[in-house]
């Protein structure tokens, strides 16, 4: 739910009341920045009294002890920050707001005083890729419960920065070092996310190394261990309660003010779609890896104009593709 959202806050009511009679989800209370609502701690507290696991994302700078109080009585499971560089000069020019960072880690602190659990989300484009491994000890220095390494995708504002997409032998790079990185962590619970190829990358380093790779998971965490979730494991409910896919993913599945969350979720066309692997294109469709990765969706939309297009970000050959590569040389 957005911070400029035209939701009033009965309808507000009314969505939680119809995702609560079909599912028990996590849901999000995000932005924009969600706590410029004067009616935010109400409706977390009403998704709380329905059984649904209440979580906020804030950019922290008006986290207060007071604030914190709050967050606590209505029942909120957890907060997400963000971070996309460990420095203020870093973050604050990749967000373009001046004083973001000493805002986004006061929050930490605020939150580490209260005994609320918090993750942070980081960003990474060309701008700010030398950073991950900075960030990453900055969010356990904090005291993060968790992680959340996201990959770019190219949509919305984003989508000024295509040129500033890490390349793809430096994806590759990344996702190794977050594989050794994570298979040795104790203390935080990583997630690469918005790159799906990751869990292609585990398995095949895991192999390599000999061991079974086995990941912790928050028990109220909104990811998994395999593909792209939009639209399978994740949706957006946008400012005028359009349904898509994920936040990076412009296409509607349908209206949640005016069809019931059930019919959209189970019988939307563009979210069967995503579902059956059978349909991408590409690379994708040769890949024995498919199950597991099955590349992102918003990030072929963006690049390719397609969204069942091979993932435009993947360096890996799959089996079937050199299987057939042969086949067509073998017939010259």
């Amino acid at each position: 739910m957005n911070e400029y959202s035209d939701i009033s806050t009965e309808d507000a009511f009314k969505i939680l009341n119809d995702i609560s009679s079909y599912a028990n989800p996590v849901v999000v209370l995000s932005g924009g920045e969600p706590l410029l609502r004067s009616d935010i701690f109400e409706i977390a507290r009403y998704g709380t009294e329905k059984g649904l696991r209440m979580c906020l994302a804030t950019n922290g700078t008006l986290i207060t002890d007071e604030t914190c109080k709050k967050i606590k009585r209505v029942g909120i499971t957890i907060v997400s920050l963000s971070l996309d560089g460990s420095t203020a000069k870093a973050h604050d020019d990749f967000r373009s707001e001046r004083g973001a960072f000493e805002g986004a880690v006061n929050a930490a602190r605020i939150f580490k005083k209260h005994g609320i659990e918090f993750i942070i989300n980081s960003s990474f484009t060309k701008r700010n890729q030398n950073e991950i491994t900075e960030v990453y000890s900055l969010a356990k220095g904090l005291g993060a419960t968790a992680w959340y390494m996201f990959m770019l995708v190219p949509t919305g504002r984003g989508v000024e920065l295509m040129d500033e997409l890490i390349s793809k032998k430096d994806y590759e790079e990344i996702l190794d070092w977050h594989y050794r990185m994570e298979k040795d962590e104790k203390d935080i619970l990583v997630r690469p996310t918005c790159a799906p190829q990751y869990y292609r990358v585990a398995l095949q380093k895991a192999k390599e190394d000999g061991i079974k790779f086995e990941r912790r998971s928050l028990k109220f965490s909104t990811g998994s261990s395999k593909s792209c979730l939009a639209g399978q494991l994740i949706c957006l409910i946008d400012l005028e309660g359009n349904v898509l896919p994920c936040s990076y993913f412009p296409e509607l599945a349908g209206n949640i003010l005016r069809q019931p969350f059930k019919e959209i979720w189970e019988r939307s066309e563009l979210f069967n779609k995503l579902r059956d692997f059978k349909k991408y294109r590409g690379k994708c469709s040769l890949c024995e890896f498919m199950d597991v990765c099955g590349g992102c969706r918003a990030r072929a939309y963006a690049v390719c104009g397609d969204y069942l297009a091979e993932e435009p970000f993947c360096s890996y050959t799959p089996r079937g593709m050199r299987r057939h590569e042969r086949e067509e040389r073998d017939k010259v």
